[in-house]
């Protein structure tokens, strides 16, 4: 999928000193003041189309602190969510910290297995959202994510620095498409959200769909209704059917409370808002099946 990346030098005056400008003398003494990378919420709005934005964070000072542990204390912000409006997580839902181990000065991050489902642009922006965060400090030269220990192979590198700043450009998109993605309120009920999604070379409506159902909900009062671990192996038309093929891998991975019937039906019911998609049919491993983890796949969702 053709997607254009800039690599330019970045202006560190994205959003500047927004978050550490108004701290009274005492707060100042007792932190220090960080930057946390994250992905422009609109980049049609955004100055010069930088496709990745910092905010200020303070950390509380600790003379006891080493670079390990400052490392997870910026890490934990950095995947609690920007506080600005005009910013957006690109982690997906549940991406949690494992570990972080520093290899002179190469810091391993290794995250839950959410993050796996990023592929792409979407992954490299997270990937580099990591990496401008940590390389402000002055033993971390490069950082390397990992998922439960292991790369993902089908990323183009594994290292990644501050000297590779992220631009993204508007021109390769083809199209939109506007749909309805349902996700989870306070009380666990389904809550539908409006979006438009932006098609690339390449992409597919219902692709694009799975993947923002992947990614969670742009709304910050509702939580993801996929579940940790929870993945789409693929996803494709035939007339007016979406085949959803989902690993039988998964399981082993997916917590046990987790309400699988829940993040079926909401994955399913996104996916029927398309015009085109009459009725959704889950595959396992490419299989027809009677069930998923106890749910009931054998026969189609709507129709």
């Amino acid at each position: 999928m053709k997607r254009k990346l800039l690599c330019l030098l970045l202006c560190l005056a994205l959003l500047p000193t927004a978050g550490c400008a108004y701290v009274t003398a005492q707060e100042t003494e007792s932190a220090d003041c960080y930057d946390l990378y994250f992905a422009v919420r609109d980049l049609n709005s955004a100055d010069g189309g930088d496709a990745v934005a910092a905010e200020k964070s303070n950390v509380e000072k600790d003379d006891d602190r080493n670079t390990q542990a400052l490392a997870t204390a910026l890490l934990t912000q950095l995947f609690s969510g920007p506080s600005e409006e005009s910013l957006i997580s690109p982690f997906p839902a549940g991406t949690q910290l494992l570990s972080i181990t520093l290899d002179g000065p190469r810091a391993v991050v290794d995250l839950t297995p959410s993050y796996s489902t990023l592929s792409g642009v979407s992954l490299t922006m997270a990937d580099y959202c990591i990496a401008l965060t940590l390389t402000q400090l002055s033993d971390i030269a490069t950082v390397s994510v990992t998922v439960r220990g292991k790369n993902l192979v089908y990323r183009d590198s594994q290292n990644f620095s501050a000297d590779d700043i992220l631009l993204s450009s508007t021109e390769d998109v083809v199209g939109t498409v506007t749909v309805t993605l349902y996700f989870l309120d306070s009380r666990g009920t389904m809550t539908p959200e409006e979006r438009t999604l932006e098609l690339y070379e390449g992409d597919t409506q219902a692709g694009a769909v799975v993947q923002a159902m992947e990614k969670g909900p742009e709304n910050r009062d509702l939580s993801a209704s996929l579940p940790e671990g929870f993945t789409v192996q693929s996803v494709w038309m035939e007339d007016d059917t979406c085949y959803v093929n989902l690993p039988s891998s998964a399981l082993q991975v997916i917590p046990q409370d987790a309400d699988l019937q829940m993040a079926i039906y909401a994955l399913t019911r996104s996916l029927r808002t398309l015009d085109m998609v009459n009725s959704v049919q889950i595959l396992v491993d490419g299989e027809f099946t009677g069930s998923y983890g106890g749910v009931d796949v054998g026969r189609p969702f709507g129709g």
